[in-house]
């Protein structure tokens, strides 16, 4: 290992074997931490080429278990977000894939910080399970194309010991690390095609987006020297995603997208601005939020819908996914995928069902103007704060808290406006948490364009 060090050191570049004898020597526990932590800090400085970073993702994806997903028929498609607060994506664009007959096979996590987690969000639903056999999960994939279950602890754990090294090195911000550690778990859970959508903005790891593009080509090259069919999707993480922030707000958010029957109404570019607040009602902010969250949406369902090979043109694919959410079908299919994990699916059908905090709070704004920034981290630890976040792994959360955003970047605000109402048990945070989501907001008199949302595609 001194060797490897050394060569790394120089700016030389390790073989596939080297990768390899690396990665198990540490996963055995052959290799120290103080090597290992030696050679990532030379990586971070040196970084690593194409094929190193290939060599180093598939070391760390063979470290463990491997999901084989032969016996599911079909292209098996799923994505990855890099993280953000309010992003419910998946509870939009699975089902909808899986009503177009394209198989969802996706292994899920739980959160950790102010983003939050697939699987915490879904056991807000009662009595649904993630933990299923693997018999089962390919079942439900074959007869209804969707299921999901939470990531194993043999799952590329070379990754789980790398990066908890990384994190308490300050080399966590290395894109080839980043890569490998992202995309050794997407191989390892054996899908055929992956569609990333990768964040960049003020809550995202990626804060510009030159960086999230950077981030972005170097997964889909790995994931094509590994014979899948890869897609980059670069979206916007200025401010949350949609209107609401926590577990069972987030559900009950996507929910309510599957319902819609107009949904063109909702990705005309007028409505993403509110102009006047005389003359717009809750709904029309909900409009803004919805606006946002419904193109991010139907973006990445179009691309896991092409990835299939179901249509090699955009908009068509895209027309496919608007048609499967305003018919009822993904509705319909997201019901079917959460009973059959032993939910209850009433909650689907009502979502007033949902058990919320007992107080809802306004938060209303101090000034006249625009909302011209949103530090979106700031919002997702206002979320933590309330008990809907992890500090630590061991943490337990509260489904029911979080925030309903009411006011969205460009959007005019006058004094005593509603930002969000707060949904909050523990009155005792409330200051903090309201002093640190007001601050988390910028009020200019000059109004601002929003940034585009999606804003690269990396093929």
């Amino acid at each position: 290992m001194y060797d490897m060090i050394m060569k790394k050191r120089s700016g030389a570049e390790h073989t596939t074997d080297e990768i390899r004898f690396i990665v198990e020597g540490f996963t055995k526990g052959e290799i120290p931490d103080y090597q290992m932590s030696a050679w990532l800090m030379c990586v971070y400085y040196k970084g690593m080429t194409h094929d190193e970073t290939c060599a180093l993702t598939h070391a760390m994806a063979q470290s463990g278990d491997q999901l084989s997903l032969a016996a599911i028929h079909g292209v098996k498609v799923d994505k990855h977000s890099t993280g953000g607060v309010g992003d419910k994506t998946t509870f939009i664009v699975a089902p909808i894939l899986a009503s177009l007959g394209v198989p969802v096979a996706k292994m899920s996590g739980r959160g950790l910080g102010h983003t939050g987690g697939t699987i915490d969000k879904l056991e807000a639903i009662p009595g649904f399970c993630v933990s299923i056999p693997e018999e089962e999960f390919i079942e439900h994939v074959n007869s209804m194309k969707l299921a999901l279950v939470g990531q194993t602890g043999d799952l590329a754990p070379a990754d789980k010991k790398i990066y908890a090294l990384r994190d308490v090195t300050a080399t966590v911000d290395s894109l080839p690390l980043i890569a490998s550690s992202i995309m050794s778990k997407k191989l390892a859970a054996g899908a055929d095609a992956i569609v990333l959508d990768v964040k960049c903005g003020s809550g995202a790891f990626m804060k510009n987006e030159a960086d999230a593009k950077a981030l972005a080509q170097i997964m889909v090259d790995i994931g094509k020297s590994a014979g899948r069919t890869c897609y980059g999707v670069i979206t916007d993480m200025n401010e949350p995603l949609g209107c609401k922030v926590g577990n069972a707000l987030e559900v009950i958010e996507a929910v309510q997208v599957l319902a819609m029957k107009d949904v063109k109404a909702y990705l005309k570019p007028d409505l993403s601005l509110v102009e006047d607040n005389n003359t717009s009602t809750r709904e029309g902010y909900d409009r803004h939020g919805i606006h946002r969250l419904l193109t991010v949406s139907l973006t990445l369902a179009a691309y896991m819908y092409m990835a299939a090979g179901k249509s090699d043109d955009f908009e068509a694919a895209k027309a496919q996914c608007e048609k499967a959410i305003e018919s009822g079908a993904a509705l319909d299919k997201f019901k079917e995928f959460v009973e059959a994990q032993g939910g209850d699916g009433s909650y689907i059908d009502d979502v007033n069902k949902f058990r919320l905090a007992a107080n809802c709070v306004p938060i209303v704004c101090e000034e006249d103007g625009y909302l011209a920034a949103c530090n979106t981290s700031e919002v997702g630890m206002v979320n933590l704060i309330l008990g809907g976040g992890r500090a630590t792994k061991d943490s337990t959360i509260n489904l029911g808290v979080g925030l309903d955003i009411r006011k969205h970047l460009g959007d005019v605000v006058r004094k005593d406006d509603v930002l969000a109402y707060m949904y909050i048990d523990d009155m005792g945070v409330f200051e903090e948490a309201k002093k640190r989501l007001l601050g988390a907001y910028t009020v200019e008199q000059k109004q601002i364009k929003p940034e585009k949302l999606v804003k690269d595609i990396v093929a």
